[in-house]
């Protein structure tokens, strides 16, 4: 009779699931999981593989001779024994290919954000976000403990205002490079100057710029010529255009140093596994040999922006605003039924009224892949355009 009582408690206490879930319902924000096959049919305009290389040889090799070397898994916390030489490896190359001194790996892009910026703030001291920031950074500055201060969106002049009127000791701004819903760029000359003049450190997530933006795909922060600035930190993802996974943290090796004794991310996690860095590094080389790609994957998204009359994209990312959720998610399951592959993004993804079909530009999409995209995406989006509203 106790354990009957314990259940039914246990049960009625998570009886606010279901009024949740009819909310969601009622919004058009449920979401449900879509394994895909391995010989998937789809054309794929929603993965974040915008070079093309999650099947290449040499990535697959890359990780076959570490996974061979090393074993399935990191066995271990980076401090303890989860830290190999091809760690260490990995963590120099992609500090030479982006002008940083140092390189730090976790074991996600999610964990380089929290784990950098928790280290980089706390009580204190003041974070300045921009509102078009990555989950990852929005969710650090909730752990930080430190003041926040929510900029809009590429807005310079609230940054500089809130860095002026500060009271902390201490400043941190935040930004993307290439903002992952938009696929537009961050002002990056312009908040550098801001943070130099009020001694703050710019912090720049980089995931969708790797690969895409910069000489030879080395990011944003590379091609507006700050590589390698002290008062700059760079994070990025493995997981897109290096076609593995994990993160990784760049800029000075003082700043490496004190991740290392106080980033939580990277001292209670495990390691990235050894296949996931032999991936990375073989996805690094052939970005190196091959910087076509780069080249590649924009002129792949001006073909998309064209198709769907959308704006000349800055990056791989061409998004198709069409404001309400249930609209975009009826293109996405035509667009599926008619073999194309695209992004839905709803809230609370993107801001309410801005639901969208988020198109990822990948570099090896050939000529009659495109001629196929354009013909599912015209007829799909002929009566289902929506107007943003104002």
């Amino acid at each position: 009779m106790g354990t009957e009582r314990a259940g039914g408690a246990a049960c009625d206490a998570l009886s606010w699931l279901d009024d949740v879930e009819r909310e969601r319902q009622a919004a058009g924000l449920r979401r449900e999981l879509r394994p895909r096959g391995v010989a998937d049919p789809l054309i794929d305009l929603a993965s974040n593989d915008y070079l093309g290389l999650v099947r290449h040889p040499r990535v697959l090799a890359g990780a076959m001779d570490a996974l061979n070397r090393w074993g399935s898994g990191a066995t271990g916390s980076r401090l303890v024994t989860g830290t190999t030489s091809d760690h260490e490896m990995l963590e120099r190359e992609l500090a030479e290919f982006v002008g940083a001194e140092s390189g730090l790996v976790f074991a996600s892009g999610y964990a380089a954000n929290l784990g950098a910026v928790t280290a980089l703030s706390g009580r204190g001291s003041l974070i300045v976000s921009d509102a078009g920031c990555h989950a990852s950074l929005v969710d650090a500055c909730r752990l930080s403990r430190a003041r926040v201060v929510v900029a809009p969106h590429t807005d310079v002049e609230s940054v500089a205002r809130a860095l002026s009127e500060r009271t902390e000791e201490r400043a941190l701004v935040l930004t993307d490079s290439v903002f992952s819903a938009d696929g537009d760029l961050a002002p990056l000359l312009e908040l550098h100057r801001v943070c130099r003049e009020h001694r703050a450190v710019l912090l720049v997530d980089e995931a969708h710029a790797i690969g895409v933006r910069g000489r030879g795909g080395r990011g944003l922060v590379e091609e507006v010529g700050l590589a390698g600035a002290p008062d700059i930190v760079v994070t990025a993802t493995l997981s897109k255009s290096l076609a593995s996974q994990g993160g990784v943290v760049l800029g000075s090796a003082k700043v490496r140093a004190h991740l290392v004794d106080a980033a939580r991310t990277f001292i209670f996690d495990t390691g990235l596994a050894p296949a996931a860095v032999g991936a990375a590094r073989a996805a690094l080389s052939v970005l190196i040999r091959e910087p076509e790609r780069v080249t590649a994957v924009l002129d792949r998204a001006r073909k998309l922006a064209r198709i769907t009359g959308s704006d000349e994209p800055s990056s791989a990312v061409v998004p198709v605003i069409l404001g309400d959720p249930d609209v975009a998610l009826a293109a996405a399951t035509a667009c599926r039924e008619r073999g194309l592959h695209v992004g839905c993004f709803r809230p609370p993804s993107v801001p309410y009224g801005t639901s969208r079909l988020r198109l990822t530009a990948r570099a090896t999409i050939d000529a009659d892949e495109m001629s196929r995209i354009e013909s599912i995406l015209s007829e799909v989006l002929s009566d289902r355009m929506v107007a943003a509203p104002a």
